[in-house]
């Protein structure tokens, strides 16, 4: 991942649940909380430290690494790749992957359905999706009780 690009899912604020269901995975619980709870994004540098991507270089250096690493990895059999992937794979869902993902597809339906994720939609209807995709980002507006978050004090 280059240094200064940004990750992050800014619709667990409203609006969303990641499907993939990865992060608990690659982050622990405690971290994935962290970016599950917030919707935060984060740039390549925390994203290596956090452990949710694997290396974070300068931009212009990208296109290289990715390059050197597929490199690397063309060496190895095909067949051997195959079955490291597999055992790889068959950890993460010997640990509840499936049923995971399960859940988050599920809860993901809900998000968009329950009153926030509604007041969400009419919102992007009444001022535009940028707009209220701004106000949910920065965290700005009250989704539960459908009002930008100062107009409290306002009243």
């Amino acid at each position: 991942m280059a240094d200064d690009a940004r990750i992050g899912y800014m619709p667990t604020r409203v609006w969303g649940c990641p499907t993939t269901a990865m992060w608990v995975y690659r982050l622990g619980p405690e971290k994935a909380k962290r970016m599950l709870f917030t919707g935060d994004t984060i740039d390549g540098k925390e994203a290596q430290e956090l452990g949710l991507v694997l290396k974070s270089v300068p931009g212009e250096r990208l296109d290289e690494e990715v390059e050197a690493l597929a490199e690397r990895m063309a060496g190895v059999p095909l067949n051997q790749l195959m079955m490291q992937k597999l055992v790889v794979n068959q950890a993460i869902e010997a640990m509840g992957l499936k049923q995971t993902q399960m859940f988050a597809t599920i809860f993901d339906g809900i998000t968009r359905h329950s009153p926030e994720g509604l007041n969400f939609k009419h919102r992007a209807e009444e001022v535009g999706w940028k707009q209220a995709v701004r106000e949910r980002d920065l965290g700005t507006f009250d989704w539960t009780a459908n009002r930008p978050i100062n107009s409290a004090k306002d009243s």
